[in-house]
């Protein structure tokens, strides 16, 4: 794909903040979607590992405009960073294996909001497979628009635009003993530089990497206070704006 720049009218309108979630939590549905259509925004929820009684209830959050993006199925991730099945470790996949999950997946979100095309996420932020880097076949088989990863810097922030590859979009995670003055920080660092804040959440409230639910609903509401300098969007969106 080719590089991707913010068009001047966004970066001299606002700064522009994306919510992204990852895993497909319970915690999520309960405490990160109602405040979201409270306020009228729209996220990325990354969905992996999504259990049968939750199917409706993502299907009704793509309704409602959130966008649904690939996490594949099994989530493997390195043994040594995330405990799992021997079977679904990174060490144990290749391209090819991976890719094929990832196919699979598609299916999945086909099934739950009609797109044709989707996003991705790499778990835990890795791309590696068997000691192979996956993206550049995954680029080339092209299952997916875009892939967030995880950790933006401080300088990619103040840098102001996207200026990178849609296939490594950086994203900063937040989890544990997460304050609300962080997230604002984070946002008002696009806000005042007219570049973007891609957030990266998991448990909301509950489940593990959490962030406190109190803090994700007054980060939300404090977002839609400042609309009028800060753009919130999903990926697929701010992407799209951007090319």
């Amino acid at each position: 794909m080719a590089a991707l720049v913010l068009s001047p009218g966004i970066a001299q309108a606002r700064g522009t903040v994306v919510l992204t979630y990852d895993d497909a939590l319970p915690s999520q549905l309960e405490h990160a979607l109602p405040v979201l259509d409270a306020a009228g925004l729209k996220a990325t929820f990354f969905l992996s590992g999504v259990r049968e009684a939750d199917v409706p209830r993502w299907r009704a959050a793509a309704r409602r405009g959130h966008e649904l993006g690939n996490h594949t199925i099994f989530h493997p991730c390195a043994a040594a960073k995330f405990p799992a099945d021997p079977r679904f470790t990174s060490e144990v996949y290749t391209p090819a294996s991976m890719l094929r999950e990832i196919e699979q997946q598609n299916v999945l979100l086909r099934a739950l909001d009609g797109r044709a095309r989707h996003g991705f996420a790499t778990p835990c932020g890795e791309h590696l497979v068997g000691g192979q880097d996956y993206l550049e076949p995954l680029r080339a088989a092209k299952l997916v628009d875009y892939a967030r990863g995880v950790s933006m810097s401080d300088a990619e922030v103040r840098a102001g635009a996207v200026k990178g590859d849609a296939m490594h979009v950086p994203a900063r995670g937040f989890g544990e003993n997460t304050t609300l003055a962080q997230l604002i920080a984070f946002a008002q660092e696009a806000e005042v530089s007219g570049g973007w804040a891609v957030f990266l959440f998991h448990g909301i409230g509950g489940d593990y990497l959490s962030v406190d639910a109190a803090v994700h609903r007054a980060f939300v509401r404090w977002l839609r206070q400042h609309r009028r300098t800060i753009r919130v969007a999903t990926l697929h969106d701010a992407l799209a704006a951007a090319r």
